[in-house]
């Protein structure tokens, strides 16, 4: 083959290292520029913040300075106030002193004390009996007039606390006969006086609703109708209802029907039944049985010969006030005589002196 005929020669493509172009050495200087910039900014950043920081120090610690300073000066006058107070106070010689007084006058006080219950003591004890004598008597005197036997019972028990309170072997004598008193007392039933006052009270009220004494006639067609108007007897029948208003005839009459005196009034019957009852009351009250049955009697027959046995509340009062009769009023009190007389006796053998004892070998 000749040189003709030989394929032209591809051109070779370039390397890349022969592309590459020679860096330039300003780039690396300006790298380092910016680095240096940047840590020059965070440098004075956290310079800015160290400064703040110790700024805010300063001004807390300028604050506990201040508040410091404040309670300085506080306990400065306060200690002046104290030094001021201990000023007043009297020296330690002079605190001796008044403490020694002191404890001369409570000696003396006390010896004073002693003597005052040596020279009062029998005289308070004294006092105490004559005090249970007075309560004995005052019993004695509830039960004969007034038949109380709670206060009595109590008036009782207070004068046994004041022997009791003496723990004198002389008075059991008449301890043993106060409890045979209150023994009495404790077996004898008290009556419901006030009970029985209110009772009566409420019987006086039902007393005063009394309204019919007899019995009235009540016309079987007072309900009628009104006869009509075209009737011929209308007038006939109207005189003959008016009529029977004022009299009737009963051919089966009650034999119990009593009449009532002449002058007689409701309101008159009324006040008598209220008087009885008053009475009665009183004598519920101060157990009288006698005045009470009496008067309890009264209202009975006030209420059998003014009242007609077949009104209801007239039967239902009569059957009340017999129910309240049977109650007791009055009681058989024990007699307290005996008490009072053992403390007497009890009284009158502290205040009779002892007899001398003889002397040996020797005139009385």
């Amino acid at each position: 083959m000749s040189e003709k005929e030989l394929p032209p020669q591809q051109p070779v493509p370039p390397t890349p290292a022969a592309e590459a172009k020679p860096s330039r050495p300003g780039k690396g200087l300006a790298a380092v520029a910016l680095l240096v910039a940047a840590l020059g900014v965070a440098v004075a950043g956290w310079g800015v913040w160290q400064l703040r920081t110790l700024t805010a120090s300063h001004q807390r610690q300028s604050s506990q300075i201040d508040t410091l300073s404040a309670q300085s000066q506080a306990l400065k006058q306060t200690e002046q106030q104290l030094d001021a107070r201990l000023s007043q106070f009297p020296l330690p010689q002079e605190l001796e002193q008044r403490r020694r007084l002191v404890a001369e006058l409570q000696g003396d006080q006390q010896r004073l004390s002693q003597r005052l219950e040596t020279v009062l003591g029998a005289s308070r004890q004294d006092w105490r009996l004559a005090e249970a004598e007075h309560l004995l008597r005052l019993a004695s005197l509830r039960l004969s007039a007034l038949q109380d036997i709670t206060s009595a019972q109590a008036l009782v028990e207070g004068a046994d606390q004041i022997l009791r309170e003496q723990d004198d072997p002389a008075a059991f004598a008449t301890r043993e006969q106060l409890a045979r008193a209150l023994a009495a007392l404790g077996s004898v039933e008290q009556p419901d006086r006030t009970g029985l006052f209110l009772q009566l009270a409420a019987l006086r009220d039902q007393a005063g609703q009394l309204s019919v004494l007899a019995p009235q006639f009540q016309a079987q067609n007072a309900d009628a109708p009104t006869p009509a108007s075209d009737d011929s007897w209308v007038h006939w029948r109207l005189y003959w209802r008016k009529i029977s208003e004022f009299f009737r005839v009963d051919f089966n009459p009650d034999d119990n029907l009593r009449p009532l005196l002449a002058g007689q009034s409701l309101a008159e019957v009324r006040l008598a039944l209220n008087l009885g009852l008053q009475q009665a009351q009183w004598a519920a009250l101060n157990g009288q049985k006698t005045v009470y049955e009496k008067a309890l009697d009264q209202a009975l027959d006030i209420l059998t010969s003014s009242f007609n046995p077949d009104n209801v509340q007239a039967r239902q009062l009569r059957e009340q006030l017999l129910a309240l009769k049977a109650k007791p009023v009055e009681v058989q009190v024990p007699d307290l005589t005996a008490s009072i007389n053992a403390l007497h006796a009890y009284l009158s053998q502290r205040h009779t002196p002892e007899p001398a004892a003889p002397r040996e070998g020797g005139a009385p």
